[in-house]
């Protein structure tokens, strides 16, 4: 058996080869995977764009342009925020200037590489999908709890990652919050837009104002007050352990040291264990060495921020403004097994994976011109099995 099987159905049309492919190469990647196999996050929902776009109707030098309009737009609109927000720079921290040029530079970097992420053909693809998805009155309707459930199970608490290990599952939630919560409090801060103000000038007795609105009144030696006053203690105290689980697994573990890059995978790791040591201690350093160096911690610590702030864009980090697109894509294909359209494999008959998501990814390989896209309506055991009698029928036999 060297041909796929022809649907009865289904009009006669020209399959590539089962092992070669259209072009005469060996056909490994889409042809050897299943039909959610895109290459990205969990799945196939996020494929990504570290080795570059593929040739599209519009030119590299388009998406560059676009790309850094994008940058400039959102960047620009970050300032006005920070304007406006901090009521005409009124409750602005001219010390934290660094950390808000920083962050500029981060909204420009994210909105770069968020465009020109989504300008190659199968991530255009899957993002229009996902967010159609996820704002598609059809999906409510059907499913009011799934949206709010896949945020908290698959984006808040990434139980996918719990299939794979416990620890890294851990070592990942510690990572995880403890970034969320350090966000939190550092962006506005550092834009102006949270200020913390004593009644008395001197305490114990505070308010917490946004926008210049007090909020709330609080006494910082109060409880509620130490952990106010603490949360990048806190957070860095998540962060620590959870960043060293990865660098000691990356150092000690073969299968994750293996193709690891220092500056893609390293890097990310110990920037985060810096600037959560360095955090505190500075905040030993203003306890119990009454600020004895705490200068120079500041500013080494205002360094690495400063440098992860820009890294995040172009690095490993990345993925955290890449996975919410997931999400949508995983309701896309809840959404399809909710309403049977599951799709089964051409030779064997097991199920593969919804009919839309399916014909989705076929519509990506076209989109990518990879001519052998009805390989993806088969299972991975069948593919392999085609493609072995295809070596056999036409490769081995020319040995003598």
């Amino acid at each position: 058996m060297t041909e796929p099987p022809e649907d009865p159905a289904a009009p006669a049309t020209a399959e590539p080869h089962p092992l070669t492919g259209p072009s005469g190469a060996l056909a490994g990647g889409s042809g050897s995977g299943s039909a959610g196999e895109v290459p990205g996050g969990p799945g196939g929902a996020i494929p990504d764009d570290s080795a570059g776009t593929s040739p599209t109707a519009t030119g590299p030098r388009s998406v560059t342009t676009r790309a850094t309009l994008a940058g400039v737009g959102v960047s620009a609109l970050l300032i006005v925020a920070i304007v406006l927000g901090s009521r005409m720079l009124r409750n602005f921290d001219s010390a934290l200037l660094p950390y808000a040029v920083a962050t500029v530079f981060l909204a420009f970097g994210v909105a770069y590489r968020y465009t020109v992420w989504i300008s190659a053909p199968g991530a255009r693809r899957l993002f229009k999908q996902g967010w159609r998805s996820l704002f598609s009155m059809e999906n409510f309707r059907q499913a009011p709890t799934a949206l709010p459930k896949m945020i908290a199970t698959y984006l808040g608490f990434q139980k996918f990652l719990g299939a794979r290990s416990h620890a890294r599952w851990a070592a990942h939630q510690l990572i995880f919050w403890g970034c969320i919560l350090a966000a939190l409090i550092t962006f506005p801060l550092t834009w102006g837009w949270f200020t913390f103000t004593s009644g008395s000038g001197s305490g114990p007795g505070y308010e917490m104002r946004i926008w210049g609105v007090k909020i709330l009144g609080f006494d910082s030696l109060s409880v509620f007050g130490w952990l106010m006053f603490h949360g990048l203690d806190i957070a860095a105290v998540l962060v620590i352990p959870g960043a060293s689980y990865f660098l000691w697994r990356r150092m000690k573990d073969r299968g994750a040291s293996t193709g690891q890059r220092f500056a893609y995978d390293l890097v990310p790791l110990i920037a985060l264990i810096v600037i959560s040591v360095t955090g505190l201690l500075l905040t030993f350093s203003s306890i119990f060495l009454h600020g004895g160096g705490y200068q120079f911690l500041a500013i080494l610590h205002m360094v690495s921020v400063v440098f992860t702030l820009i890294y995040i864009p172009f690095g490993k980090f990345f993925h955290i403004v890449q996975r919410p697109a997931a999400v949508g894509m995983q309701l896309f294909k809840y959404t399809g097994r909710q309403d049977d359209q599951v799709f089964a494999c051409r030779r064997c008959e097991e199920p593969i994976d919804t009919g839309p998501y399916v014909e989705n990814l076929r519509g990506t390989m076209r989109d990518l011109r990879l001519d052998f896209d009805a390989w993806a309506e088969y299972c991975p055991r069948c593919k392999r099995v085609l493609r072995g009698s295809a070596y056999l029928s036409h490769v081995k036999k020319g040995f003598k």
